[in-house]
């Protein structure tokens, strides 16, 4: 916390005020909120600390001791198996890099990218694309997501009207999972009737325990080795006839310099993102 008292503050911010020459705040009956002004010095106090972060890891690098923060903003799909696997394997080599990973939905990944909060985005169908910089996209076809002893689990690849013989867990409008399902059932003669909906794929690809319940994910959100004897879930994907795959993205600020440890970081997940699904 700051040693500083209210008081004191205020006057540092009505001194910044006034060598600015515009309000930062604009002051409220119930608080403060930030002006156009205050936005654009939020905006720039947060690129002077991103490039600080950025030469302090190249310093750190010229003398082979790899330091540094790793922001990463992320569809929900990526946070159960996928990043955690990525950053146990990145940190075995660089122990004093720490990351923050933060959920956020398709229209919010490249506001962080946008304000600094994040360095890299890994979002699956993103809404928008202007100030997002590729670094690499991959197909993800649609999974349905079952317990292992479900009547079409011994179907190597399933219609989407196949599944409406069973309950459906489906994702909430926000996701992009869902969206493609919506664009699936715009075409079809039929509709995808819910049992079940949440924000949650965690919860949704735990339901299946309790009822004989079909829901819907991508590879990169569901564990390698599903077939394992501990694991009571299967997958299998769904015709891309009836549901066309979606991209996901990895992807950066356009025309920013990523400090050292979050480019190399980078660069491990599009080798793996390859491996995987190229």
């Amino acid at each position: 916390m700051m040693s500083i008292t209210s008081t004191a503050l205020n006057r540092r911010l009505l001194a910044l005020e006034d060598e600015l020459g515009a309000q930062i705040f604009e002051r409220l009956p119930r608080g403060v909120r930030l002006s156009a002004a205050g936005e654009l010095f939020i905006h720039h106090v947060r690129t002077q600390m991103s490039d600080l972060e950025r030469v302090r890891s190249q310093i750190a690098d010229l003398s082979g001791e790899r330091l540094g923060h790793v922001g990463i903003a992320c569809s929900q799909a990526l946070l159960p198996y996928f990043l955690p696997q990525q950053i146990a394997e990145y940190r075995k080599q660089h122990p004093a890099v720490t990351f923050s990973v933060t959920l956020r939905d398709r229209a919010a990944a490249e506001a962080a990218l946008a304000d600094h909060s994040a360095d890299l985005a890994l979002v699956f169908e993103p809404v928008r694309m202007a100030d997002f910089q590729t670094l690499i996209a991959v197909r993800q076809p649609v999974c349905a997501v079952m317990v292992a002893d479900h009547p079409l689990a011994q179907r190597e690849r399933l219609r989407l009207r196949e599944c409406l013989a069973f309950p459906l867990g489906l994702p909430t409008a926000s996701y992009g999972v869902r969206h493609l399902l919506d664009m699936a059932q715009m075409r079809a003669s039929f509709s995808l009737h819910p049992t079940i909906e949440s924000d949650s794929f965690e919860f949704l690809r735990n339901y299946p325990i309790a009822e004989n319940l079909i829901t819907f994910q991508i590879p990169i959100g569901l564990p390698e080795h599903m077939s394992a004897p501990y694991v009571p879930f299967c997958h299998k994907p769904i015709d891309e006839r009836d549901v066309a795959p979606g991209l996901l993205y990895l992807g950066q600020l356009k025309g920013r310099t990523l400090p050292v440890a979050a480019a190399r970081f980078s660069d491990q997940l599009v080798r793996e993102l390859v491996k995987r699904f190229e």
